[in-house]
């Protein structure tokens, strides 16, 4: 999910751009290692206008990260319950990645983004005008199904926009979008929030998404259906050990991640005692260092996706223990969490090149299941850190993740997927 990285939504974009970027020594089959397009001239504003859209849904979904506290406060909840927010968009996101595309399958593909842009649109001005949890619950469930639906065809829609020799350019400006919201959204909804209140950050964010709205109606060409998804493609799938495999160690090593981030803001203000300057200060380095951990994540993922992401998931366990033993340290604090986002720079892009090696012959089906397992993890872990957060306190997102970590990294050391000259 690969130029971004935190973003955790988006596992399935870029699953073409990995199999170009796969080393002969693969194994992959030359027939999946090109993308096929008929698309004579590239259409960049179009392109341009997925990019606004996957920056909409990301900083969207994880607002509330920075936010948190304050939601809570206002909506007289515990942060644990404010944090099933993501939650709720996270397992709407997993249901509507393989059904969005199914259910559609009839549609322009054009009339379909746009629909979806127009469920973010909404989610964001319901979220402004809530004064309930259960309303601010059902807007996110419109963000789950614009994002679910958005990210499983945003890929497939890139390889009809442009030729194939242009896609992996056209899938780094799409997630240029990804790039630009980890290191902006944390930050700026968190400065936003103590400035104007927390509801300030989403009617920003709500006007971005009109703006991409706009912008999709005047470029997005027409777009017939052309595929015609089936249900026993997933379940051929989901039949095959090593995609099993790699399905588990998502569930692991995400939700993992999104225990101890979805929760970070509390642990901040309860256990470290930061002030919301310095919080919004290192949620910034959280996002250049994710920025710069999928470069380098991407580099390592070429030559090894199993090394990519057992190095991640080793360094996050030890930086959570790290926030665990002390996290009333300003210095540990500061650094554990910048490290944490360089950490998880490396999962996007190592599963997204694992799971269609996995399945090079089946990469849009395979792509799909990946979406939904990462939406489940979050879900997961904002679940679990949730529980462990109202019962132990701020701790528990770190000691959720030091454990889900260390499993993840052991299965993916065991069983994940290694070089022929590797292989057993």
């Amino acid at each position: 999910m690969s130029s971004s990285s935190s973003c955790t939504s988006c596992p399935s974009l870029p699953a073409t751009a990995a199999l170009d970027a796969a080393p002969a020594s693969s194994g992959v089959p030359p027939a999946a290692q090109a993308p096929s397009s008929t698309q004579e001239a590239p259409h960049w504003p179009a392109v341009a206008a997925l990019s606004l859209g996957v920056f909409g849904l990301v900083t969207a979904e994880f607002l509330p990260a920075s936010l948190l506290t304050a939601m809570a406060a206002d909506l007289r909840v515990s942060e644990g319950t404010a944090g099933q927010t993501v939650t709720a968009t996270a397992l709407v996101a997993a249901v509507s990645a393989p059904l969005v595309p199914l259910l559609t399958r009839h549609l322009d593909r054009r009339t379909v983004m746009l629909a979806l842009t127009g469920l973010l649109v909404a989610s964001n001005l319901i979220t402004v005008s809530t004064a309930s949890l259960m309303a601010l619950l059902a807007a996110r469930l419109l963000l789950g199904i614009a994002l679910g639906g958005f990210w499983s065809m945003s890929g497939a829609l890139a390889l009809r926009l442009v030729p194939a020799h242009l896609f992996a350019r056209a899938m780094a400006l799409i997630l240029t979008g990804v790039s630009v919201a980890t290191v902006c959204a944390a930050p700026l909804g968190a400065w936003m929030g103590e400035l104007w209140g927390w509801r300030s950050a989403f009617l920003a964010a709500g006007a971005v998404s009109l703006l991409t709205l706009a912008i999709q109606l005047a470029s997005l060409p027409a777009l017939p259906p052309r595929d015609r998804p089936d249900l026993r493609v997933l379940a051929r799938l989901l039949a095959r050990g090593d995609v099993r495999v790699a399905l588990l160690a998502v569930l692991l090593v995400i939700s993992g991640h999104f225990a101890g981030f979805t929760y970070i803001r509390p642990l901040m203000e309860n256990v470290t005692q930061l002030s919301v300057g310095a919080i919004t200060g290192i949620l910034l380095g959280y996002g250049i260092g994710g920025f710069f951990g999928n470069l380098v994540g991407g580099a390592i993922a070429e030559r090894s996706e199993r090394r990519a992401i057992v190095a991640g998931a080793v360094l996050i366990a030890l930086l959570a223990a790290s926030l665990l033993v002390a996290g009333t340290s300003f210095a540990v604090t500061a650094v554990a969490v910048v490290l944490w986002g360089f950490a998880f720079g490396a999962f996007p892009v190592g599963f997204q090149t694992w799971i269609v090696r996995a399945a090079p012959e089946q990469a849009e089906g395979a792509g799909g299941l990946l979406v939904a397992a990462f939406q489940i993890a979050i879900a997961t872990g904002a679940v679990g850190g949730g529980l462990l957060v109202d019962h132990i306190g701020a701790r528990g997102g770190p000691l959720f993740a030091a454990v889900a970590m260390t499993l993840g990294a052991q299965l993916v050391w065991r069983r994940g997927p290694r070089a022929p000259a590797q292989a057993r």
